[in-house]
């Protein structure tokens, strides 16, 4: 597949199907509906399927349904219902109504006892199994059940037996009654109904059965009314069947369904299945790791829902499938933040300098900018004194050429500050370099208008002696695309430097900082406040992104 980047005009064949409905007369209003299954948390893919449902209804007055498909008990969680609901309020979005597919089982169980007098399903005595091999394959067509021909009372009666719940798990389904040799296997005779003895987190135990997925969505679908059912392209087999619910279920309302490409981005999981895998096996902090492509992991992480919107609004709407490079969404977020993050000094691997013709007991404010290209953020005053934290990156022993940082006998500027110079240094046993010792010039004051000299360098620093001390946490993607084997398991795949956890220092103006504050360090990135291990006595930034990307608009 090819790889996605944005244009200037971003596909949506959806939104011109809607215009031409609208203009025909097909519909009178759009209602589309956004309808996840609680069985685990939403991720950047929902995202987009968000963004299109509510948009496009929005845009033409329409209506919005939220609604849970829960035909599953086994698998669902009223958690899982609370971070849905969560985040697609975060996203910005507020749902027109609020619906669960269980608050219309009654009406799906009255359906299918249509299907049945209609002599359109029957009760099967198979097992999954052999439901499995009688149904063929791409190039065979399938066998017949040997029940399939049972009249309509007796499959009336073991219907209710079913409902009653006189039967074990697996041991009778209701099957649609359609045609075994059919191209798409989807007709051929599915399962909409099964026997599982299991709480529901809506309904109790007051049901035994649940309908399928596949036959309960387009009832769902016509009982509220939808008009555009949106969906991905894995779903287009099913339309068919889809389209045969409706009418032979006999539904007042004759919704449509849409497929649409799925999101695929470089270097990002995204299978529920192997998402809740992670979380199962610790492989990852929770659903809400800032590692995980889930809404509230990237939430934690720092993104916005702005960002995110606009993401999904770029990327467009199109029919063919495509992988999109996950450093357009980075491209986003920087976009986002650059106006809006203070920008700020964080020290992420310390090295002390002493500046040894500094006053000793001397503290003085320096002035700073807090965003130098959004002048309405106002300035900040820094503390500055004798001993100060820079990056140890910042200095070498025998720099390379064109290497302009701190070395012995080399001056730099030190950010809103003054020029110092490295005068002599200090190791320790090892052989490491653990302290510098430079001398200042009074005379270089950031804002005082020297031009006596230049230099080539200008470094971060922080004030030793009021610096925060704060956790960074790292991150790259969880898994490379280009370090995939195929042969191994999925968790063999992870990436081993995904997190990298480091103890550093902030400016002293920082320590008030809460969660989902969001910064610019110097040289660094974008960091957000983690909301999970951020305590009183405690700071954790997350890395949200870099400054610079090699991706481009």
């Amino acid at each position: 597949m090819e790889t996605k980047t944005p244009t200037s005009t971003p596909s949506n064949f959806i939104k011109n199907i809607v215009i031409e409905d609208l203009n025909s007369g097909k519909v009178s209003q759009v209602v589309t509906r956004f309808p996840p299954e609680p069985n685990g948390y939403l991720h950047i893919g929902h995202a987009k399927s968000i963004v299109l449902n509510f948009e496009l209804a929005d845009e033409f007055k329409g209506l919005t349904n939220l609604r849970f498909d829960d035909t599953n008990p086994v698998k669902e969680d009223t958690e899982y219902v609370e971070s849905i609901k969560a985040d697609v309020e975060w996203l910005g979005f507020k749902w027109d109504g609020l619906f669960f597919a269980s608050n219309y089982f009654e009406e799906m169980y009255n359906r299918a006892v249509i299907l049945i007098r209609k002599g359109l399903a029957y009760v099967d005595d198979q097992t999954a199994d052999q439901i499995r091999e009688s149904r063929g394959t791409l190039t065979a067509p399938g066998t017949n059940s040997p029940h399939r021909d049972r009249s309509v009372e007796e499959n009336l009666s073991l219907f209710e037996r079913m409902r009653a719940g006189e039967f074990k798990d697996g041991e009778r389904v209701l099957r649609a009654k359609i045609d075994m040799s059919s191209p798409n296997i989807n007709f051929r005779d599915p399962v909409i109904y099964r026997v599982v003895h299991a709480h529901h987190h809506n309904t109790g135990d007051a049901w035994c059965i649940y309908p399928m997925y596949a036959y309960a969505h387009p009832i769902e679908d016509a009982i509220e009314g939808v008009t555009h059912s949106i969906c991905t392209l894995e779903f287009e087999d099913q339309r068919p069947f889809y389209d045969w619910v409706i009418r032979e279920c006999e539904m007042p309302n004759v919704p449509r369904q849409y497929e649409f490409a799925r999101l695929n981005l470089t270097n990002t999981v995204m299978s529920k299945r192997k998402l809740k895998q992670l979380v199962d096996e610790k492989a990852v902090d929770g659903w809400d790791d800032p590692r995980m492509p889930t809404i509230s992991g990237l939430r934690r992480r720092g993104f916005t829902p702005e960002a995110i919107r606009t993401f999904a609004r770029e990327i467009g709407v199109a029919r063919s499938n495509s992988t999109v490079d996950a450093k357009m969404l980075d491209h986003f977020i920087r976009e986002d933040l650059k106006l809006k993050a203070l920008r700020t000094m964080g020290i992420l691997n310390p090295l002390k300098v002493v500046i040894t013709n500094y006053p000793e007991d001397s503290v003085e404010l320096l002035d700073a900018e807090n965003n130098s290209e959004n002048p309405e953020m106002g300035n900040r005053q820094i503390p500055f004194s004798r001993e100060i934290y820079i990056e140890q990156e910042d200095f070498m022993e025998n720099p390379p050429n064109k290497y302009f940082r701190l070395f012995p006998g080399n001056e730099v500027r030190l950010k809103n500050a003054y020029f110092i110079k490295c005068n002599d240094f200090v190791k320790d046993d090892s052989g490491k370099v653990i302290e510098l010792h430079c001398t200042y010039d009074v005379e270089t004051k950031s804002g005082s208008g020297f031009t006596g000299r230049k230099v080539k360098g200008t470094i971060h620093w922080v004030d030793a002696k009021s610096a925060v001390p704060a956790e960074f946490r790292l991150y790259e993607p969880l898994i490379l695309d280009d370090q995939e084997d195929e042969n191994a398991s999925f968790l063999e795949n992870l990436n081993p430097n995904s997190l990298q956890i480091v103890q550093g220092f902030v400016e002293a103006g920082m320590k008030e900082a809460k969660p989902h504050d969001k910064f610019q360090f110097f040289r660094h990135g974008y960091f957000n406040v983690d909301p999970k291990h951020t305590t009183n006595d405690k700071l954790v930034f997350n890395l949200i992104v870099s400054l610079k990307s090699s991706f481009e608009v």
